[in-house]
């Protein structure tokens, strides 16, 4: 039941954590910062470039999100265990965008005009990943066990 219950609270704080601060962001640290979150980073993207903006939509909130709606449904056993590759691969692609934003933190702060902090928001969205993770290999592992006995 406690994996359950912490794979439904990942429903409520993968949002959460599209809103939430990832980092703050400007050039030069006299002129202030600005606040970027998954979702005005996105909104950003898809004024300038369409596609990049539908990949990183579909790395940043359906993958993470459909897996974790998938895991739900195979513990509550609504949907069938052998679906569980797909669910891995779903979030394998979820942590693409960990990887990208780290990139895009590295190459912003090699260049000595602009300031970059990580906010709280960056370590919410990046938790919610990697239970995401231990909660499917538990899940897997579970399947497993109950397949054997």
């Amino acid at each position: 039941m406690p994996v359950r219950l912490a794979t439904l609270s990942l429903l409520i704080l993968y949002p959460i954590a599209w809103f939430a601060p990832l980092m703050r962001a400007g050039l030069l640290p006299i002129f202030g910062l600005s606040e970027i979150s998954v979702i005005t980073g996105l909104q950003s993207l898809w004024r300038s470039d369409v596609f990049l903006a539908l990949v990183v939509t579909a790395f940043a909130l359906f993958a993470p999100y459909l897996k974790t709606i998938g895991l739900a449904l195979v513990q509550w056993q609504l949907l069938d265990p052998r679906v569980q590759p797909v669910l891995h691969i779903l979030g394998k692609l979820a942590m693409a965008d960990i990887f990208l934003i780290a990139l895009y933190i590295t190459l912003a702060k090699g260049i000595s005009y602009a300031t970059i902090e990580t906010a709280w928001g960056l370590y919410l969205f990046t938790g919610c990943i990697l239970v995401s993770f231990l909660l499917g290999h538990l899940t897997e592992t579970k399947m497993k066990q109950h397949m054997i006995d």
